[in-house]
């Protein structure tokens, strides 16, 4: 499996992005997938993650509330809508493929990774 993550950009606090990933390869549409993010000199912290149909969501308390993550199996593709973006969300978002159905907070539960898309929120 093979991960493209795109979207990342820089934007004004209050501002909004929407980032997808891309999967190629089997192993996606059956497993979970999620949304994690590293800033500049900090460990990769969990911010989202969806069951393999969709219908499950699980979020970081820091980001409930203001990112919504979705996919759609038809495309392949992850999704992370994100709204009021502040400074502190600033990192490398990184994507994910799930080892299970339903992924969870821990990275030990992934098993394909992107390579990131930077997201600089400016102040």
């Amino acid at each position: 499996v093979q991960l493209q993550a795109c979207g990342g950009g820089l934007v004004q606090a209050g501002g909004s992005l929407r980032l997808s990933c891309a999967a190629s390869g089997r192993a996606s549409s059956n497993n979970g997938m999620g949304w994690f993010r590293q800033a500049h000199g900090k460990e990769r912290e969990f911010v989202a993650s969806i069951d393999w149909r969709g219908t499950n969501t699980l979020y970081a308390d820091s980001v409930k509330g203001q990112f919504t993550i979705s996919r759609d199996n038809a495309k392949n593709t992850m999704y992370l809508e994100m709204n009021n973006l502040k400074p502190e969300d600033t990192a490398v978002y990184y994507c994910a493929v799930g080892l299970r159905p339903l992924s969870g907070r821990n990275t030990d539960g992934y098993r394909y990774w992107g390579q990131g898309t930077l997201v600089t929120v400016s102040s």
